[in-house]
């Protein structure tokens, strides 16, 4: 299968609110991404012409959602990655039962 030529990282980490997190556009084996950017729930985040990171400080509910990242790599190719879910979860998060 062909390869993902854009991927958004987003941390591992559980997302609290209040913290820094910084989702991360990257081209396949670092092929430089150029004109990314950012998409929330499709809605278009803004364009960062030299920047390949969105850093959402502090972290509120409303930021949870599926986000994805579009660039352009080399000259003319724009790619667009797959969706990635981020879940912020509220100060004090309940104990599942």
């Amino acid at each position: 299968c062909p390869p993902d030529w854009l991927v958004l990282q987003v941390p591992a980490r559980a997302l609290l609110e209040g913290d820094t997190v910084t989702l991360r556009c990257r081209g396949w084996r670092d092929n430089k991404v150029t004109g990314v950017s950012f998409y929330h729930e499709g809605q278009e985040l803004g364009l960062l012409p030299d920047g390949t990171e969105l850093s959402l400080s502090p972290l509120e509910l409303h930021h949870s959602g599926r986000y994805r990242c579009k660039g352009r790599l080399g000259w003319w190719e724009w790619k667009e990655s797959a969706p990635v879910t981020v879940t912020v979860q509220g100060e004090h998060p309940t104990a599942a039962t």
